[in-house]
């Protein structure tokens, strides 16, 4: 095999573009009522007492009837719709479990499971969950689910407070995962229960307070930490990252920095209906973060928000959907770089994958995959700048996708949009499971809102593809929807030119709205579907020699060189970069044939570094004023690389002569071996004396809900926050760095 490629699998996948070009997209729903798809089909038959029959490849489902009906002429998209409801009765639980909490027992909790697979309650796949749709089917439910990710603390000496749960992610979670705050998109769905408003401005004061110390880059304005969802670091992160995640650790991600965003908004917005002083700090931070991400994350020469950037805000040739998503819909775009991002987001006939480019060396998961909610999510983005053509793609995938695997599957592979691909090593989706809550979530969101278009303030805006009119309307005038004691029904338009229904007019009939629609056209740019659809191959740590002239970088290839984070220029077999006064790093990106980047390679760093051995404290003088790059070697075995809650998390207490006192975080993230923490930026006045000394932090084991947490260190025998420090390392900080 050439790439890890089957013959066949090459055919398939260089086929692509011969099969989808010149065309928006099929009709996910024949004007027969069925789904057809590589010579896979799926169909629905109607009961007496109002259930479903779904005949799909893996055989018959019957559905029971539901709380909530649509009345459509496709018996497909009616019974979809109720088999959501009949997924998501069986994701409502008395009791969760995991293997990592309290030994795999059962722990009582009238929640919403994450999945068949998942019968747990995780932070982020609840959040994303109620904030889609959940929050209108079972209220209470998603009260008492979202409260069980709140705990406050149990180690005496560390703040107290209120958190939200960072329960997963690399090198023991928070702060190198720093996408807690999605627990407040789904909160504010359901602030109309005072006591759970109340709970939510406390824990959102604490939270966004400990992120604001810890994981806040004063220079460049953003929030540092792992992208939210997309959590197999060598799926999506450079692969060298597989075992050391201070690279993650540092660096800034689109879709977690939209999110402290939104949880800033929410801030100001609940600090005003309390008259708190408060809520003009949150909103000057909101407007200012912003301001950062578009200035930060806007690749210009791609007209796309980037997935992540680097430490020093390096550039990663990388997109994902989510966050250019929530980017859209936060209004943190503005409606140019909106319709543009989304434009400029690849396609392919099943579906938008959640990243682009893709990894040829990565097995699918992530990677070369459709995940439903995700689609959700663009199909919201969709929505709000009026682009048919990716409204109506995103609808077909949902739909198809649910309809061919008999369940609202968690992920399906790009290409085939299937639930499985056996490609040897890089088959997949590795992990898959039925009625995944963020997937039921977004099929019912696609339902109410993309369909029938209501609002979150019960507002009707639907903005239906014109390709779904006929498989939904058929011979009749009207479709409807009924949900909680009211009906919302779209009557057909008298004539079509255009590709977008919308409201023409609209009225109330009793507890019925009816709207008319209308055709417009949107105007939006066809589907880009010239995309390649792997990356460059990731190269190697660069050599770098010593010449009188500079630093000689030497490379095999052509690609771009960057120097502490800064794009230095293109290489092509050598160039030389003239010294600095500070410990300089070089990386590498290897430029495909259409000039799109690899991810950065390992970086090779020259010059001067003082290192003083022990565990501290420690004496060190400057030499000159100036900024200075403070780190440490240590080990971190308490948890494997890619979860945990016992990150180490120290504060760096800096005492130097003729200046003020200072205290800087720093990450120490479990470890294979010996490694080096995350950077702290100190300043020291020339000749001056410093003494530096490692406090104690703050981790997720200090909570007290962690007391559950059996599957490492940190849990029930109490928290863990150490490391073992053999030395500090100190060098002049390079430009741009981030200030303490």
């Amino acid at each position: 095999m050439s790439g890890g490629f089957s013959p066949r699998r090459r055919l398939a996948l260089a086929c692509v573009a011969v099969l989808f070009a010149g065309a928006v997209q099929a009709d996910a729903i024949t004007a027969q009522g069925t789904v057809n798809w590589q010579g896979k089909s799926a169909s629905m038959s109607t009961q007496a007492d109002g259930g479903f029959v779904l005949h799909a490849p893996a055989g018959d489902r019957a559905i029971p009837a539901q709380k909530l009906r649509v009345h459509t002429a496709s018996p497909l998209f009616d019974g979809l719709f109720a088999m959501a409801q009949d997924d998501l009765s069986h994701d409502s639980v008395s009791a969760i479990k995991d293997g990592a909490y309290d030994h795999g027992k059962e722990i009582p909790c009238d929640c919403f499971a994450t999945g068949e697979k998942w019968p747990y309650v995780w932070t982020r796949d609840l959040s994303y969950s109620i904030d889609l749709a959940l929050w209108r089917i079972d209220a209470n439910r998603a009260r008492q689910s979202l409260r069980f990710k709140l705990s406050d603390v149990r180690e005496p000496s560390a703040p107290q407070g209120l958190y939200v749960m960072q329960d997963t992610g690399s090198g023991g979670s928070w702060p190198i995962s720093t996408d807690r705050v999605v627990w407040f998109l789904g909160a504010a769905r359901l602030l109309d229960d005072q006591a759970f408003a109340d709970d939510t401005w406390h824990a959102l004061k604490d939270t966004l307070a400990q992120d604001r110390l810890y994981v806040f880059d004063g220079t460049l304005g953003l929030y540092r930490g792992e992208t939210s969802f997309l959590d197999w670091r060598e799926q999506t992160y450079p692969a060298w990252t597989e075992k050391d995640v201070r690279f993650i650790g540092e660096s800034f991600a689109l879709s977690t920095n939209v999110l402290h965003y939104q949880a800033l908004q929410l801030a100001a917005k609940l600090a005003e209906q309390r008259h708190d002083a408060s809520a003009k700090d949150f909103h000057a931070q909101a407007e200012a973060l912003k301001q950062a991400i578009n200035a930060h994350f806007w690749r210009a020469d791609r007209g796309m928000y980037m997935s992540y950037i680097g430490p020093g805000a390096m550039p990663v040739d990388s997109y994902d959907l989510l966050g250019i998503a929530l980017a859209v819909t936060s209004g943190v775009a503005d409606p140019a770089r909106a319709k543009q991002t989304l434009a400029h987001y690849p396609a392919w006939p099943a579906g938008s994958p959640v990243i682009w480019p893709e990894r040829r060396d990565q097995p699918v998961y992530h990677n070369r995959a459709i995940w439903p909610f995700v689609s959700a999510y663009s199909l919201r983005a969709a929505r709000v700048v009026n682009d048919a053509p990716r409204i109506a793609h995103e609808m077909d995938s949902i739909l198809r996708g649910a309809a061919l695997a008999s369940s609202n599957m968690e992920n399906y592979e790009l290409v085939s949009q299937a639930v499985h691909v056996e490609e040897g090593k890089l088959s997949g989706p590795v992990v898959n499971s039925p009625r995944q809550l963020w997937s039921v979530a977004g099929y019912l969101d696609m339902v109410i809102g993309g369909v029938f278009g209501v609002g979150d303030d019960g507002r009707v805006d639907p903005k239906l593809p014109v390709s779904w009119l006929a498989p939904l309307f058929g011979d009749t005038q009207k479709i409807s929807l009924d949900l909680a004691g009211q009906r919302i029904s779209l009557v057909r338009p008298a004539k079509v030119d255009g590709d977008l229904l919308v409201a023409q007019s609209q009225h109330r009939e009793g507890d019925e709205t009816v709207v008319q629609l209308k055709a417009i056209r949107s105007g939006a740019a066809p589907l880009r579907l010239d995309a390649p659809l792997f990356g460059p191959d990731m190269p190697g740590a660069p050599a770098v020699a010593d010449t009188p002239d500079g630093w000689k970088v030497s490379f095999d290839g052509k690609g771009v060189l960057y120097v502490d984070g800064r794009r230095i220029g293109a290489i092509d077999g050598s160039l030389t970069v003239p010294k600095g006064d500070t410990r300089q790093c070089f990386q590498l990106t290897r430029l495909g044939a259409d000039g799109v980047e690899s991810l950065p390679g390992m970086a090779t760093c020259k010059g001067d570094e003082s290192r003083l051995a022990g565990q501290g404290p420690w004496e060190w003088k400057a030499a000159k004023a100036g900024r200075f790059a403070v780190s440490f070697d240590y080990a971190n075995d308490h948890g494997p690389i890619n979860t945990g809650v016992t990150a180490a998390v120290k504060l760096l207490d800096v005492s130097c002569d003729g200046a003020a006192p200072q205290r800087v975080p720093v990450v120490m993230p479990h470890s294979v071996g010996l490694q080096r923490s995350s950077t702290a930026t100190i300043t020291a006045p020339a000749g001056a004396l410093c003494r530096f000394r490692l406090d104690q932090g703050f981790n997720m084991s200090d909570l007290r809900h962690n007391a559950h947490y059996t599957g490492e260190q940190g849990g029930a025998s109490g928290p863990v926050n150490d490391a073992a420090v053999q030395a500090m390392l100190v060098s002049p900080a390079p430009q741009g760095s981030s200030a303490p």
